[in-house]
């Protein structure tokens, strides 16, 4: 039991982090990126911000480690 409670307090932190980076990245940002993606369809975007999801996914998966 102690084992799924520790994978759901590390999947509760990583994605919290995760989340943050995505807020961050949103405000830093001059434009909303929210806005260009799905308004405008800007799939460049979409395939930068996939990558960026996808590294800090990487990322935080191995300092949870």
């Amino acid at each position: 039991m102690t084992g799924i409670m520790e994978t759901l307090l590390y999947a509760g932190i990583g994605l919290g982090v995760f989340i943050i980076a995505l807020i961050i990245l949103e405000v830093v940002t001059k434009y909303s990126i929210t806005k260009k993606i799905t308004e405008e369809g800007n799939i460049a975007l979409a395939i930068v911000l996939a990558s960026i999801i996808a590294s800090l996914g990487m990322i935080i998966s191995s300092a949870i480690r």
